[in-house]
């Protein structure tokens, strides 16, 4: 299928050409709004399937269908309509709404375009409200980091740290991998974890290390669940959340009798001292914390109830004793 780029600020995307548009007008409807007067014309205001655009008299708006008008174009128009009539802007912005979900779906699916347009509009809109707007910072992370936080969190749609803890860009190093884990130090296995530790550590300087458990993670509840022995049923999910196997263990063996729920909710707190302890399996981890140039921290984030723990874990060396 031919495609034609485009240029976003910056991001170079691709689209369906013109012509196959044409080919295929349902899986684009377009429309094209004029403010003009047009006493002669008896049929009201409509879109997509005659429905109106919004409750306005005929002779001020008439939308009417433009099958090569671009999605784009036809959204543009109506917003441009809709400054030059202020009256109608109470009215009508739910509508805009509601048309511009109606032209992403194809008989209520989305449409073939809409993980390039809901990247486009996203990358638009933090241009525009938040790069545009804060200068400084960005040039500033334009010459490095210097991130005081490394975070280690589930890869859960649901639990973003940024959003979550407010972090600012530049302000915190992240790794997200199912269920929060970090392995103990180990050279030939889990080299990826190895060297974003390594990297945070020894050339970012990172002040802190915390690792974020989370309210009704899917990987503890299969950690909860999987045998710890025999043959597995994945490639990869089961050999890595036995990183884990010790709070698995600790937790049956302190709640035996509770309810399912109630194990994965301990386990998911559990399993975060147990990667604050495989942290101390790093040289340059353990060194920083005896030197106090580094210390770790867990957090636990509980989305349902809207609460958010955070705990600490002490090390050093104890002071020696002449007998």
């Amino acid at each position: 299928m031919s495609t034609a780029a485009s240029s976003i600020n910056g991001w170079c995307l691709t689209s369906p050409a013109r012509s196959q548009l044409k080919n295929t007008p349902t899986l684009r409807p377009t429309f094209f709004a004029n403010n003009r007067l047009n006493p002669s014309s008896s049929v009201p205001p409509a879109l997509i399937r005659n429905q109106p655009v919004f409750a306005a008299p005929a002779p001020i708006i008439t939308p009417t269908l433009k099958e090569d008008m671009a999605y784009e174009e036809a959204i543009a128009a109506l917003k441009k309509l809709l400054i030059e009539n202020g009256e109608l802007e109470n009215e009508a912005a739910s509508k805009v709404a509601q048309i511009t979900a109606e032209l992403k779906t194809v008989d209520g699916k989305p449409s073939s375009d809409y993980p390039v347009e809901r990247i486009k509009e996203g990358f638009i809109k933090f241009k525009k409200e938040k790069y545009e707007t804060n200068p400084a910072l960005y040039g500033e992370l334009a010459k490095g980091q210097s991130p005081k936080f490394m975070v280690f969190a589930c890869s859960d749609s649901r639990v973003c740290p940024s959003h979550v803890l407010d972090f600012q860009p530049g302000e915190a190093f992240m790794v997200r991998n199912i269920a929060n884990m970090v392995p103990a130090f180990d050279k030939s296995k889990y080299a990826g974890v190895g060297a974003a530790i390594e990297y945070a550590v020894l050339h970012l300087k990172v002040e802190n290390i915390v690792v974020i458990g989370h309210s009704a993670c899917g990987g503890i509840k299969g950690l909860m669940s999987f045998p710890d022995e025999g043959p597995t049923s994945t490639d990869f999910i089961e050999d890595w959340i036995k990183i884990c196997l010790p709070a698995k263990h600790k937790v049956l063996a302190e709640n035996a009798s509770a309810p399912f729920a109630e194990q994965c909710y301990h386990c998911e707190k559990e399993a975060v001292n147990v990667s604050l302890g495989n942290l101390l399996t790093y040289p340059f981890v353990r060194d920083g914390l005896v030197k106090k140039t580094l210390a770790l921290k867990g957090g636990y984030y509980d989305f349902i109830k809207g609460s958010f723990e955070l705990w600490g874990l002490e090390y050093g060396l104890s002071p020696s004793q002449s007998v």
